[in-house]
């Protein structure tokens, strides 16, 4: 499959895209362009034959120590909160379910995390799944659950790190 990723353009017609979620189908057509330009969160599309395949948001983001899993927490300096990057919004094509682009978008939202955290530091990326089913998707992808929001999950730089050099799709 040929995909590339780039930051979302005007160009892009974000009209015609579903994913089947509503919430992020109307986010994406109506305020992704606006938060990229407010400069909230950048907005990055993967982009096949057919269009905009899939895409996500980043943005900078602190998590409070005390969410932290204990085990991870009492590793860390004493600060109220430490550094991350959020993965605000991530969604494939309905198109192109089962193709895997969802695992694509993921790793190349860390790729581009990893890259930047070389310049500011981040503890971790932080999702927010909608439901379970994105729960279980990140999951299956290293992330971890905060307990107090089950919803929330974030992997740590350094275990994305690891596992991207590895090879691992993590």
């Amino acid at each position: 499959m040929d995909l590339r990723f780039e930051l979302l353009h005007r160009r892009d017609d974000p009209g015609a895209f579903t994913c089947g979620v509503p919430a992020l189908d109307a986010w994406f057509r109506t305020r992704a362009s606006q938060d990229q330009r407010r400069r909230v969160a950048q907005v990055f599309v993967a982009l096949d034959e057919g269009g905009i395949a899939g895409f996500y948001s980043l943005s900078m983001f602190t998590l409070a120590l005390d969410s932290i899993p204990a085990e991870l927490a009492h590793k860390l300096p004493r600060y109220e909160a430490v550094p991350a990057a959020l993965i605000g919004r991530l969604a494939r094509h309905t198109r192109v379910a089962g193709t895997g682009i969802g695992d694509l978008l993921v790793v190349d939202a860390l790729r581009r995390v990893l890259s930047a955290a070389e310049s500011v530091a981040a503890y971790a990326i932080v999702v927010d799944a909608k439901a379970d089913r994105g729960r279980r998707f990140y999951e299956a992808h290293g992330f971890i659950s905060l307990p107090s929001r089950p919803l929330r999950l974030f992997l740590p730089t350094d275990t994305a790190a690891a596992a991207l050099a590895a090879g691992s799709k993590l």
